[in-house]
């Protein structure tokens, strides 16, 4: 069996993800006897593990003195979390009325095609994370996609391509060493 230290690690702990589990670890302390911290617990640990399995799940629950169910609640209950893998990127089509009547759908059609995924799924290479929103409250420029924080106007399937590709090209330049910050 491996050594473990006991305040950060448990039987469960993937070994390549260590300092992850130390991390999640000293968000626990620091929020320890808080009462009501799960969910500020549970978004620290998504955004330095990045996402939430079972197993980041059950270390939460033992840390905290929680039941397993009271922890699994509420990452299910909220749309935030999540238990998969995700993507690189977060693309979001926005599906409310305005930019549904604009050719919404057809862009997660085009999507769906073009990443060969569906909605809540992430692609093979762990670029995208392709979602479906309600709202992105850009109603005027619809139809919208959002990646990460950038919301893109007036996307049509075609403006699709050159949109996804930008993306690919950004990370073809910094695997070479030339994205510039």
């Amino acid at each position: 069996m491996k050594e473990h230290n006991e305040k950060t690690c448990c039987c469960y702990c993937d070994e390549d993800k260590r300092e992850e589990y130390e991390k999640i670890a000293n968000v626990i302390d620091f929020y320890k006897g808080r009462e009501g911290c799960l969910i500020q617990v549970l978004h620290a640990a998504q955004e330095i593990y990045g996402y939430l399995p079972l197993e980041v799940q059950k270390f939460i629950a033992d840390k905290m003195d929680l039941h397993l169910s009271e922890v699994s609640g509420v990452v299910t209950f909220y749309s935030f979390f999540s238990t998969k893998e995700r993507g690189k990127h977060t693309l979001r089509v926005c599906m409310g009325t305005a930019c549904y009547v604009r050719g919404g759908k057809k862009l997660v059609e085009a999507l769906e095609e073009m990443l060969n995924v569906k909605a809540g799924e992430t692609t093979e290479d762990k670029m995208f994370t392709f979602e479906i929103a309600r709202c992105i409250g850009a109603c005027g420029l619809g139809p919208a996609v959002m990646i990460d924080d950038k919301v893109y106007k007036q996307v049509s399937p075609a403006k699709l391509r050159s949109i996804i590709d930008e993306y690919y090209n950004d990370e073809e330049e910094e695997e070479e060493g030339g994205g510039e910050e």
